[in-house]
């Protein structure tokens, strides 16, 4: 993170802060959480630590978020979230928050154990709620123990769709199906894809404009999509194993190993299949949308699927997200939750909701 990427503020430390917040990754979420942090709505929030995946900087009485991305930048602490908890204990602030804004499998991993030593957790990281079963099961362990978790950044970037479904199953409401576009990028891409531009065109746009991954792999693997089906059929009630989602792929086999230039190189194979299946759908007024579905026998796919035009899928705009539910009461039409599902502002707002949410401040 640049000293470019850190807001100019004015505020000094709040020495009365209700809350201490550790943050784990500086990157692009990272960096517009500390933006958010340093306005108002977050005044008695006092930031006492911030790392990225090489170094970090502490101090349980504050750090200064006018000069944070210097500090990060000239640190010569490498990491150690020992660290960052001390610094939480010794802000002496009655809430401790540690906020994961990583991709990081180890990171995600210490969610439960954080939760059982008093911290609470916010996180946009989808590998423990999103990954194997028994990762999903702790956190449901340490929760029957009193444990606070903020995850709404986890799916959606903070679009009402997991409070609203834990709302519907503590009614006794059961659902039926979830059907819906549950990728921001791939949104993008299929939303603007008609087989006029070859895809490999869209995606290089896609990739410029920020919309994907470095590594568009990421998206169009389908893992992501595939992660967040998984903590919304959890959430519902479904007990699933992270081999239970069926994932398409729209990588080529011969991409799927390479290094990201190699796969950035051979962009131009994905065209002709995808072209030919466009096509196709076109044939029949469909179009095409990469779909996560699932059904109320538990069975979980996502992948590429044409649709009619008077699909809800079909009426998206830019990186937007959909997600339709239809439940035991919500039957006749479904519960459709629709916005942008992707980009930092909005997962960062996500997270910083979730922060607040954890205890009143006023």
């Amino acid at each position: 993170m640049s000293r470019a990427d850190v807001p100019e503020v004015r505020r000094q430390v709040v020495t009365g802060a209700h809350s201490a917040v550790a943050v784990l990754g500086a990157g692009v979420v990272g960096a517009a959480l500390l933006k958010l942090l340093a306005t108002p709505a977050a005044a008695q929030l006092r930031l006492v630590g911030l790392a990225n995946s090489r170094a970090q900087v502490q101090d349980p009485a504050g750090l200064e978020l006018a000069t944070i991305g210097a500090q990060l930048a000239g640190s010569k602490l490498g990491r150690d979230d020992g660290a960052l908890v001390a610094a939480l204990d010794a802000s002496g602030c009655p809430h401790k928050i540690i906020v994961d804004a990583t991709a990081s499998v180890d990171e995600a991993s210490r969610h439960a154990e954080w939760l059982l030593a008093g911290y609470h957790v916010v996180t946009a990281n989808k590998s423990l709620a999103g990954g194997e079963l028994a990762g999903w099961r702790s956190l449901q362990a340490v929760f029957r123990q009193g444990g606070r978790y903020g995850d709404s950044a986890t799916v959606g970037a903070g679009l009402p769709v997991l409070p609203t479904l834990r709302r519907l199953h503590a009614c006794g409401d059961g659902l039926l199906t979830l059907e819906g576009v549950f990728s921001g990028s791939l949104s993008y891409l299929f939303n603007q894809y008609d087989g006029s531009v070859p895809f490999s065109s869209l995606l290089k746009e896609a990739r410029r404009l920020g919309y994907t991954e470095p590594d568009p792999r990421t998206d169009l693997s389908g893992a992501d999509v595939a992660r967040k089906l998984l903590i919304l059929a959890r959430v519902a009630g479904f007990a699933l194993g992270a081999d239970e989602v069926e994932v398409e792929s729209l990588v080529p086999e011969p991409l799927r190993e390479v290094s990201a230039e190699a796969f950035l190189a051979g962009l131009a194979s994905l065209d002709e299949a995808l072209a030919r299946r466009c096509a196709e759908a076109a044939s029949r007024g469909h179009v095409l949308r990469y779909l996560a579905r699932l059904n109320q026998r538990g069975k979980a796919k996502v992948g590429l699927v044409e649709v009619p035009t008077s699909h809800p899928a079909a009426r998206l705009y830019g990186t937007d997200n959909q997600f339709a539910l239809t439940t035991t009461r919500y039957h006749t039409q479904p519960l459709v939750i629709q916005g942008p599902g992707a980009g930092p502002e909005v997962t960062a707002q996500a997270l910083l909701g979730d922060i607040l949410a954890l205890h009143p401040f006023v």
